[in-house]
């Protein structure tokens, strides 16, 4: 992990991000390497020169709100680690969060409670180790969470995993599932596909490519999580929890 976090920050109040800049980079620990007000600004900014994670409002400027920027941000580069915080108690950012499908390498916080450079560090270094954490204080609010039912597959993607591997499932190649997608970097659908591998449980070393498409291929159109001997035997959980041979 870098000693000094490559920051894009992004807040819509220009006193306080002023403050936060400052504040962040007095702590010798960060330097903020962009900024803006507006989410559709943040894509750009975050698509031509990725930072080590994004520290964000989620009320912004602009039509997108923070959320709704990182969706975006996180099809081109799978995972990007984001902070959000907001002062907001809006249901409609908690619909759009829970909505988002977003799993990992995210913070979610209360401006109030955590916005302090010495809070906030910790917070962006654990995001960028790809922990999690939600404050308690939203947690409450947000409480109808995904539950990650190893049976369903579909479960433990985010929304632009599950459109690439619909369409990896067809049979496509990387380069027409980019040019369907309408992907800006065309290595954006193999990061994908290695994000897609790893949360299925395919990204062991001694399977190549073309192994793992099919699995995934498997998987997507039976519906259910499969796992694989070491002789190539599939089997999928019954009721009971036992493993069973898929045929």
């Amino acid at each position: 992990m870098p000693s000094i976090i490559r920051l894009l920050l992004v807040e819509d109040n220009v006193s306080l991000r002023a403050a936060m800049k400052s504040g962040l980079e007095d702590t010798g620990k960060v330097t903020i390497v962009a900024e803006t007000d507006r989410g559709e600004d943040a894509i750009g900014l975050a698509l031509d020169t990725p930072p080590d994670v994004i520290l964000m409002d989620v009320q912004l400027a602009g039509v997108m709100n923070g959320v709704q920027a990182a969706i975006a941000i996180r099809r081109e580069v799978p995972r990007l680690p984001v902070v959000f915080y907001s002062i907001q108690d809006d249901e409609r950012f908690y619909r759009d969060f829970l909505a988002s499908g977003i799993l990992t390498h995210y913070a979610y916080v209360r401006k109030s409670n955590y916005l302090l450079p010495a809070m906030v560090v910790p917070l962006l270094r654990d995001a960028m180790a790809g922990r999690s954490f939600i404050d308690p204080d939203i947690e409450q609010r947000v409480q109808a969470v995904r539950l990650k039912d190893e049976d369903a597959p579909l479960a433990l993607l985010e929304p632009n995993e599950r459109d690439v591997v619909k369409l990896l499932a067809q049979g496509m190649t990387n380069e027409q599932i980019a040019n369907r997608l309408g992907f800006r970097d065309r290595r954006a659908v193999s990061r994908t596909n290695g994000q897609i591998y790893a949360a299925w449980g395919l990204d062991n070393s001694t399977e190549d490519e073309k192994t793992a498409r099919a699995r995934v291929t498997l998987i997507f159109n039976t519906g259910r999580m499969i796992i694989w001997d070491d002789d190539g035997t599939p089997r999928v959980r019954d009721a009971q929890g036992k493993w069973l041979p898929l045929f």
